[in-house]
């Protein structure tokens, strides 16, 4: 998987949004296939034009903050990129961190906030507001007993 770091150097190096557009769609690709049955009404992220889904679960519970190990996907191309960045954003990130984090400052910082439709800006957030939720389940989960 591509690093946040990576992701923001590609940036910083390509000056056309095209070619930007492109990498993008080139991360989407790269991501990790997600299986069919996890692609349920309870993974999809409401809020989003395209079909997202984003799947969590506890990668170390007995840790504390617990880790938290995430995947994605989209029917989109350019929203699986999107996903993708996302993804390698909190990759290592535990469940308190995540609630901390401000994916919303990269997704500026990287320029898509001008140059994505709204609807995809939104669906952006949406998927932000769903890993800060799945955080905040586990951190309320592994405080009260074990998880499953």
């Amino acid at each position: 998987m591509t690093t946040i770091d990576e992701i923001i150097t590609q940036f910083d190096l390509l000056d056309d949004w095209d070619d930007r557009y492109r990498y993008v769609v080139e991360l989407g690709r790269a991501l990790e296939s997600f299986p069919d049955e996890l692609k349920t009404e309870q993974n999809r992220v409401h809020g989003c034009v395209s079909q997202v889904w984003l799947w969590t679960t506890l990668q170390d519970k007995d840790r504390t903050p617990p880790s938290l190990a995430i995947r994605g996907d989209s029917d989109a191309y350019i929203v699986r990129g999107l996903v993708a960045i996302l993804l390698a954003y909190c990759l290592g990130k535990n469940a308190a961190e995540l609630l901390q984090a401000d994916p919303g400052e990269l997704f500026e910082r990287l320029g898509l906030g001008n140059h994505l439709t709204p609807q995809r800006s939104n669906g952006f957030r949406s998927m932000i507001a769903r890993i800060r939720a799945d955080a905040h389940a586990a951190l309320v989960a592994c405080d009260s007993g074990p998880v499953a």
